[in-house]
């Protein structure tokens, strides 16, 4: 019970002085013979003085709203139950003594306040770094300022210690960022546990599993959604492969291909049979397929060869990462070679689909209708700079940082009222920094209430999405947008896009876990 028992003391023993009742000669005094007559006066005026005390303390309730339906002959333990379960549910006995006083001065508020706004209040937190008067500073490049959802500045030379650099771990004892869009298999650094165990905190690779990934992919890049051009070359296939010493196995595939009987033009140095000097994106135009064939099979490494056939609206043949449907604008869209064993059975679909016109425009039917919310959701992650998303990375690690240090302020995170617990969560879109609050009600607590403030509350604050000046015309859609995934902040991209699920239980779980807790959300 500890404040509001504190609180009723202080009341009763006011109570006790106001009421003013003489103290009878014969309490002090119980051996005296004259005692029988004052006890006897005494005892008259004590229902009196527990009506009184017992109707003083009710009322006191009754103003919090604690004791609406309270019953005489059960109110010491009502008035144990309300007080514990009271707006002042504070979650530590050391919250509690350390903001007694606040406390004691909100309780004005309490009355008027909804569990909302009382949060709201109680969960303010001004951390001790502002990231726009005193912002991320990375040291080892200097790069085009950008706009960035943080203050977030890159320098060669800074006159300040730096929050990270690029380069290798134990300069200086700054944080270490690798940055790299080289494939694992020929640069062994940049295999993600390899990077860990050499002492990289930051791993920039085309790994979806890195702190902040640098894929090949973006709208401003590609025009993906680009008009579909006749196809009028004779041969089925293009391909640009000039690296002839790949580590797999995509020259032994090309000639499998062409044993199957699938014509190929080739135009790079290897099994070259047609001019080199062309612009390889308009060539690509006017073929049906083109090899994407790539120098390694590792997963989420999909390059320029991969893009530039969705661009040239051709259904790509690919060779390489291994989750390649990850990657896919729709459904039937790529053809995959997995292994050397599967060149016949894609040379058979890609002569089926030649010779049916209505199977394979159904190939590239996203062309017309959109790309999948799977794709898009994947693509509108490069909206924003992967530098921005460094600053906005290590922002983030820093307020963790302070938010687990011992003098942090202890937030209620919860406020309970009779039946219902409202809980205060934290929601961001990706690639934005700042938080804004959604409340939950202890009733419906599941994904399905979560996603509906979600979108509830940022179609009330007018967002715009980040992505909407980045995707083309097409498919930016209308003032309209859903939510596609809502995920606990700190997750990866590959977490948060493919492999991690939330069921209610867990969900709830992680509330009672994590108060406060924070979440990104995806919209598309």
């Amino acid at each position: 019970m500890g404040v509001l028992s504190n609180l009723r003391g202080s009341r009763t023993g006011t109570i006790n002085q106001e009421v003013g009742l003489p103290i009878p000669d014969g309490l002090t005094s119980p051996s005296a013979s004259s005692a029988s007559v004052p006890k006897k006066k005494w005892s008259n005026f004590l229902p009196v003085f527990v009506v009184l005390v017992v109707t003083a303390e009710i009322a006191f309730l009754g103003r919090l709203d604690m004791a609406n339906n309270a019953a005489l002959m059960d109110w010491t333990d009502r008035l144990f139950s309300r007080s514990h379960d009271s707006g002042l549910a504070l979650e530590s006995e050391d919250f509690r003594q350390k903001d007694l006083v606040n406390v004691q001065n909100n309780e004005s508020n309490l009355e008027s306040d909804s569990c909302e706004e009382w949060l709201e209040k109680q969960d303010t937190v001004v951390y001790s770094r502002d990231f726009d008067k005193d912002p991320i500073l990375v040291m080892g490049a200097e790069q085009e300022r950008r706009t960035c959802a943080v203050g977030c500045h890159f320098i060669f030379e800074p006159s300040k210690p730096a929050d990270a650099v690029f380069g290798s771990p134990g300069e200086g004892g700054i944080p270490s960022v690798l940055r790299s869009m080289e494939s694992a298999s020929y640069y062994y650094e940049n295999n993600l546990a390899q990077a860990r165990r050499r002492g990289y905190k930051v791993v920039m690779t085309t790994s979806l599993s890195s702190d902040v990934p640098v894929g090949y992919f973006s709208w401003a890049e590609y025009d993906i959604m680009a008009t579909l051009q006749p196809k009028t070359e004779k041969a089925l296939a293009a391909a640009f492969i000039s690296n002839c010493g790949a580590r797999n196995f995509r020259l032994q595939a090309l000639e499998a291909l062409e044993k199957a009987k699938v014509s190929i033009d080739s135009y790079g140095s290897c099994h070259r049979n047609r001019d080199g000097r062309v612009d390889k994106l308009e060539t690509l135009k006017h073929y049906k397929f083109s090899l994407a064939f790539e120098n390694s099979n590792e997963e989420d490494y999909v390059t320029e060869k991969f893009f530039q056939s969705l661009v040239a609206g051709t259904i790509p043949v690919v060779i390489g990462a291994p989750n390649i449907q990850d990657f896919a604008p729709a459904p039937d869209s790529v053809l995959h070679i997995g292994k050397l064993e599967d060149v016949d059975s894609v040379a058979k679909s890609m002569k089926y689909l030649a010779e049916n016109p209505d199977a394979y425009n159904r190939s590239l039917r996203w062309k017309y209708e959109g790309p999948s919310d799977s794709f898009k959701a994947l693509v509108d992650m490069a909206a924003v700079h992967s530098s921005c998303r460094l600053c906005i990375h290590l922002a983030t690690m820093i307020r963790e940082k302070e938010e687990h240090s011992p003098g942090f302020k202890k937030r209620p995170c919860k406020c309970t009222r009779g039946p219902v617990t409202v809980y205060h969560l934290y929601v961001r879109e990706r690639g934005r920094f700042e938080m804004v609050s959604i409340f939950l009600r202890s009733g419906n607590l599941t994904l399905n209430a979560l996603e509906s403030e979600v979108h509830k509350k940022f179609k009330a604050m007018k967002h715009v999405p980040i992505w909407k000046e980045e995707r083309p015309q097409s498919i930016r859609g209308g003032d309209d947008y859903k939510v596609y995934r809502i995920y606990p902040v700190g997750m990866t991209q590959r977490q948060a896009l493919y492999t991690f699920k939330f069921g209610d239980a867990d969900f709830q779980n992680h509330l009672e876990i994590n108060p406060c807790a924070k979440f990104e959300v995806i919209f598309v």
